[in-house]
């Protein structure tokens, strides 16, 4: 699977306003449940705060992917924001986060979750990409430099 079929444009975000990690968890938790009926925002962002509880999902360099399973869907859907001032998110370096792709997938899925954290996790290493997405200004151009990297790689 392609991360860009995770992320539809309806599904990006691009200098989003969020004062808070719960704010920046709901507004994912809105996106993620955008074009899935079976999803509603509240069980979405239920199972993002849920998962944020058993230890932050922030892995440093401003970047958190936050995740969680959902047993009404059978379908695994991402979101991405950029927001536009980073926030406290519990990262493990203890820095700011403004960098945010979320996960949700459905209740028993294992190895294909554990996959696309890791696909994620290896393009949020990449430094000229991190740089690339904070200096974009549509959620066109995040999606395309994200199109890009995983082109290259």
């Amino acid at each position: 699977m392609q991360l860009t079929d995770l992320i539809p444009v309806d599904r990006i975000g691009c200098n989003v306003d969020a004062n808070s990690k719960k704010r920046a968890l709901e507004i994912l938790g809105e996106l993620l449940s955008t074009g899935d009926s079976k999803l509603t925002s509240i069980e979405v962002f239920d199972s993002l705060i849920n998962r944020e509880r058993l230890g932050g999902t922030g892995i440093g360099h401003g970047v958190a992917i936050p995740h969680g399973r959902v047993a009404s869907s059978d379908t695994t859907h991402g979101a991405f924001i950029k927001l536009s001032k980073a926030i406290d998110f519990d990262a493990i370096d203890n820095q700011p986060v403004d960098l945010l792709f979320a996960l949700i997938v459905p209740e028993h899925s294992t190895e294909e979750h554990l996959q696309v954290l890791a696909r994620i996790a290896a393009m949020f290493n990449d430094k000229e990409l991190r740089t690339k997405l904070r200096q974009s200004e549509t959620s066109q151009d995040l999606q395309q430099h994200i199109l890009k990297w995983q082109q290259s790689n």
